[in-house]
């Protein structure tokens, strides 16, 4: 990376100061922002490619609107790092996604330019359109602005949008397609595939480039752009534009790194007060290197050396639970030729690539798009097939309505694999996995299996095919305990049989999933101190162990349970329950998260603001 000395950054402390740079040093200035960004990222990890290819969409979006009067809404807020810098959080950047520091995504409360807080994909155009009639019906001046990208605006949420607001002519909002070819993996689907024949159509290119280099410069050529442009699309596009046929203006292709043509183009649309959208080319990475080598990897690639792009690996040789996933759904394939995969856009980060790489036909990237993975694997099952469909635990929020109906309503074996169960670290709120047991605990058929090792995950998933229901097994993010399981043969689980681990009179401590560890270690330092604490492996969620339960509530005087989760509606709860509908009443201190939301840090951190880290553990064990 060719270092460069900051002319500008350290001047731009608002979109205002921004505004007082001429059109022709906004190039400096952007490549200013990049290598800050690529500069802090490497000490201090973060959502990298996605936002160095959105470096020049917020730069000339601020420059051009007056935010944050005029509201721009970034649809998941991976690409929104240059937008943070440009609105005064340049000195607080590196703190971002540290505890007690900026949040990694657009936040409402954070900052007043961030108009709309965004986690998850597919949401920038409802709320933008919200944005856009609340200010017409109060009466006020305000542009509205949503940036998607090619894979969120495949969701479901997105065409929502897009077709409510398209059949308002008088919708002042526009929608900016940062189309890269990718949201993490590679973007798929039809959609996909019809924006690159959309943005490489030759003759249509053509004619748009000259027209707003014309355009650009004097704008009484709108009017002629309005007058010929549904007549040109259609005939060089043979009516292929989907945009328009919505209700929406189509205006494209635009280079995205060409951040004076971008202003140009931003200043024209301006006038325009009908629903429209701009569709920008970019490239994820764009402007250092070593992201192009494997853009899925520099998504979020950790710490790195900025100037060679050395990633600066862990040292831990503990498999991740990812890939105890991945190579263990392979091995059911090759042991069954029903098992397929499913997940919404996510193949590499929940290492279903391994299986893709070898089993191509039998697994399915359907793109961002959870409710539809949850109902395409009912259909599977359905049909004779048994479906492993992995979609984070914060994302499987967004198919509640599918599990219950497509599949547990109708009983279908599907396996559900919550990845990033539980706290998932430096991501935040708006990605932690709190909330799957509790929103699946109340569903019928419903089994959850909380493993507490990669063995145990491998022989879940095991277990999970040999079952005509629906069976959900959570993990956590990052790497398992060590225990073996490469080429292990697999064993079927009793399904609600809890283990025993460790023996003991005083206090009983029920474990649900990989915390068992913590556990171990706070009844190893309660034993050192004189209270004796029996530790037990739970593996359910749902079923409990009843019987395990009661009887060990009958020969100790304290229970202790614990899990990676929300407490209200949770596996601790469900154990008081029983204990109360057979009339036992004894102490029993559930740990887990509280009736709120958890901010971001490191995961040790938050375990221990939460209060069940070991130490946490250990003061429960001697109360």
């Amino acid at each position: 990376m060719t270092k460069l000395e900051y002319k500008y950054l350290h001047s731009v402390n608002s979109p205002a100061d921004l505004r007082k740079l001429s059109i022709d040093e906004l190039p400096r200035y952007c490549a200013e922002v990049r290598q800050y960004i690529i500069e802090q990222c490497a000490v201090n990890p973060g959502h990298l490619a996605s936002s160095l290819g959105a470096v020049e969409i917020a730069v000339a979006l601020h420059y051009v609107y007056d935010t944050p009067t005029d509201k721009l809404i970034w649809d998941v807020g991976h690409q929104a790092y240059a937008h943070k810098i440009i609105t005064g959080r340049r000195d607080v950047f590196c703190t971002n996604r540290r505890l007690g520091g900026i949040s990694g995504f657009p936040r409402m409360a954070e900052s007043e330019y961030d108009a709309f807080g965004a986690g998850h994909s597919s949401v920038s155009v409802s709320a933008a359109l919200g944005m856009a009639q609340a200010a017409r019906l109060q009466g006020k001046e305000q542009k509205t602005v949503a940036v998607i990208g090619d894979g969120s605006i495949a969701g479901g949420l997105a065409f929502e949008g897009l077709n409510n607001a398209g059949s308002d002519k008088m919708t002042d909002i526009l929608v900016i397609l940062n189309d890269n070819n990718m949201s993490i993996d590679k973007s798929q689907g039809a959609l996909n595939h019809y924006l690159l024949r959309l943005s490489t159509s030759s003759k249509y290119n053509r004619f748009k480039q000259g027209l707003w280099s014309a355009l650009s410069r004097t704008p009484k050529l709108l009017n002629l752009c309005r007058k010929a442009g549904n007549a040109v699309k259609h005939g060089l596009l043979q009516n292929s534009n989907l945009f328009e046929s919505l209700g929406f203006r189509y205006f494209g292709r635009v280079d995205g790194h060409n951040v004076k043509r971008l202003v140009r183009t931003l200043m024209a649309l301006k006038s325009i007060s009908s629903p429209k959208l701009l569709h920008v080319i970019t490239e994820k990475g764009h402007g250092y290197a070593p992201t192009q080598s494997d853009l899925s990897v520099w998504h979020a690639p950790g710490r790195f050396n900025p100037e060679t792009g050395e990633r600066i690996k862990s040292e831990s040789k503990a498999s991740r639970m990812q890939d105890v996933f991945g190579q263990t759904l392979l091995d059911l394939a090759r042991h069954d030729k029903r098992v397929v995969g499913i997940t919404p856009a996510m193949p590499t980060g929940c290492s279903m690539s391994i299986m893709m790489e070898a089993m191509p036909e039998r697994c399915f990237d359907v793109g961002i798009a959870e409710g539809h993975a949850v109902t395409f694997s009912a259909g599977l099952a359905a049909a004779g097939e048994r479906p492993f469909c992995n979609i984070y635990s914060t994302f499987m929020q967004r198919a509640y309505d599918n599990i219950i109906h497509d599949v547990a309503l109708q009983n279908l074996p599907v396996v559900f694999c919550l990845d990033r169960g539980g706290l998932v670290g430096e991501d935040g709120a708006t990605h932690h996995g709190a909330f799957d047991i509790a929103y699946l605990g109340c569903v019928p058929n419903m089994t959850i299996a909380t493993p507490s090792d990669e063995w145990e995950l491998r022989n879940m998933m095991f277990t999970a095919l040999q079952s005509d229901a629906p069976f959900a097994i959570r993990y956590p993010r990052g790497v398992g305990r060590g225990t073996a399981w490469r080429d292990m043969p697999f064993e079927a689980i009793e399904v609600g049989r809890a283990r025993k681990v460790r023996e003991g009179d005083d206090v009983a401590v029920f474990a649900f999933g990989t915390l068992l560890a913590d556990a171990e270690q706070a009844a190893e330092q309660a034993a050192v101190i004189g209270v004796s604490a029996a530790v037990y492996d739970m593996r359910f969620a749902k079923p409990l162990d009843e019987a395990m339960i009661l009887d060990v509530a009958k020969r100790v005087h304290r229970i202790v349970t614990i899990e990676d989760g929300i407490i209200r509606g949770g596996a601790g709860e469900a154990v008081v329950k029983l204990l109360a509908d057979n009339g036992i009443s004894m102490s029993v201190e559930v740990l887990g998260i509280d009736d709120k939301f958890v901010e971001h840090g490191t995961v040790a951190e938050l375990r221990h603001l939460c209060g069940y880290d070991v130490d946490a553990i250990l003061q429960a064990i001697v109360k």
